[in-house]
């Protein structure tokens, strides 16, 4: 039987989403301690645990289908290799920094300065986007304490909370390029499995769209009930179905996560009562 051969890194937060993501898309996996390659029981698909640094050429060559990488490290390595999918999890940016004390007014201030960073063709396009020269040392570990060492006048790395640059005395001055997991896929992927890459798509959207959705239902007074259905931004249209007592309805609908607060508030001011707000588990469109 043909399966998808997908990669993932070893360990890690991004190990961690990406099994929870699998999981929630319905697909088991038979993994023991420290296996570097594990199987699926009940979708066609094996798993391979590998360094996020090496998963680029791993696809490139064929080795797996396809992999939960790091858009960072595709920029980084692999801007040959197709994104199939944006997964939202794992985001994070790409930025330089200097040392808190370092006067910072623009990029023309990076100009002949030595900066220390793991992404040497990333740091080396947008310099040259911005036509600056600069000594760049390619440092593969911790990166941050370059500028206290005296290696280097700034770095680039990845930024997700800021809370390591802050403990190194550094500050953020430039955001390179944000990053999220994506869904990757090898340039040498065969028709065969490209089938399961789509069965494996629809189910990953399905879990995306219930994440950032909202089902929402709402008693509203038929006076106003023209009003509140064009607030709402349903799939298709809201359901609405007459209540017990004359003169209500129970309307049902799904609402965005990001501009839910925005959308419950004006349901309000139009008369809606008694919002119930609940999760969705998957959403199948």
């Amino acid at each position: 039987m043909n399966k998808i051969r997908i990669a993932i890194q070893k360990s890690g937060r991004l190990n961690e989403d990406s099994l929870a993501l699998l999981k929630d898309s319905g697909i088991s996996i038979d993994n023991g301690k420290d296996q570097l390659k594990a199987s699926s029981p009940n979708f066609p698909m094996e798993v391979f645990y590998l360094r996020n640094g090496d998963i680029p050429q791993y696809l490139r060559d064929g080795v797996v289908d396809i992999a939960i990488i790091g858009e960072n490290v595709l920029v980084e390595k692999g801007e040959d290799i197709e994104i199939a999918e944006k997964l939202g999890f794992s985001k994070c940016r790409v930025s330089m920094a200097v040392p808190k004390g370092q006067s910072y007014k623009s990029m023309a201030d990076l100009s002949g300065k030595r900066i220390a960073t793991s992404y040497p063709n990333t740091v080396n396009s947008f310099l040259e986007k911005n036509g600056i020269e600069a000594d760049l040392h390619i440092i593969t570990g911790s990166v941050e304490i370059a500028p206290n060492i005296g290696l280097a006048d700034a770095i680039v790395d990845i930024v997700s909370s800021g809370s390591t640059l802050f403990k190194n005395n550094l500050k953020e001055v430039e955001v390179l390029l944000k990053s999220e997991a994506v869904l990757a896929v090898s340039p040498g992927i065969k028709p065969e499995t490209r089938e399961i890459l789509e069965q494996l798509r629809f189910r990953i959207r399905s879990v995306l769209k219930a994440q950032q959705s909202k089902y929402v239902l709402m008693n509203a007074p038929n006076d106003k009930l023209d009003r509140i259905l064009e607030l709402l931004p349903g799939m298709r249209s809201p359901t609405v179905l007459p209540l017990a007592e004359e003169g209500w309805s129970s309307v049902h609908t799904v609402i965005n996560k990001d501009t839910f607060w925005e959308v419950i508030d004006e349901l309000k001011r139009a008369g809606a009562e008694g919002i119930l707000v609940c999760p969705i588990e998957k959403m199948v469109l």
